[in-house]
């Protein structure tokens, strides 16, 4: 599923100058610096009250680490507070076994409708995108940008197929094409397809589209998991 003609993307891209895309480069790591820094700054009480109420719903830790693919393929520490019981990964392997619907639901999308490794707590944060706060970290570091593909696991590459060389030629998001655009119901396939029309489309004044549109899909908690 293509939500940009195919043959224009591809024009587009061949066809922008090098000098081009390096200011878009520049004035990109600009606005994620300061975007990141202010988002910090003014909901720095924001995140303390979320610490302090995962600590008191679920123990320590707080954030949740997981390695992912960053540009060029590198791999890297992405963050995010943690929405799962801390026994996630056994109760993940237990459903796993003991479901064959599950099984497929989960070697499809790599997620769950239902997902019982979700606490309560940790539900409103994913509906909220709160849980995606501690990614700004990530943007500052240089590892990810405030508008980019979704970042994925080693694991998910193959899902990729030959558009994984338009992803890892590019820092991965907090907001993205594929989150404004239905997130958990939207499928695998068209993830990928999304991801691939962002390259060949991006600039600027995309990334702004998309960031305004962010603002009114998290308002709306549409498409959260």
């Amino acid at each position: 599923m293509s939500y940009i003609s195919e043959p224009l993307i591809e024009q587009r891209a061949e066809n922008t100058p090098v000098k081009s895309r390096f200011l878009y480069e520049t004035v990109k790591r600009t606005l994620d610096i300061a975007f990141a820094v202010a988002a910090l700054v003014f909901l720095f009480p924001v995140l303390v009250g979320i610490i302090v109420a995962l600590a008191m719903h679920d123990g320590f830790p707080v954030i949740y680490k997981q390695r992912r693919i960053g540009l060029n393929g590198k791999e890297f520490t992405c963050y995010k507070f943690r929405s799962m019981a801390k026994d996630a990964d056994a109760r993940l392997a237990a459903l796993l076994s003991q479901s064959p619907e599950i099984l497929r639901e989960w070697t499809e999308s790599q997620k769950l409708k239902t997902d019982p490794r979700i606490h309560r707590l940790g539900r409103f944060l994913r509906i909220s995108s709160l849980d995606e706060l501690p990614q700004f970290i990530n943007v500052i570091r240089g590892e990810m940008s405030i508008v980019g593909p979704r970042p994925i696991v080693m694991n998910e590459i193959c899902r990729y197929g030959d558009s994984y060389r338009y992803y890892k030629a590019m820092k991965p998001g907090i907001t993205g094409l594929w989150q404004v655009s239905g997130r958990s119901s939207t499928g695998y396939e068209a993830r990928v397809q999304l991801d691939t029309d962002y390259f060949k489309t991006r600039s600027i004044w995309v990334d702004l589209g998309i960031m305004i549109r962010t603002a009114w899909v998290v308002f709306l908690a549409k498409g959260s998991c």
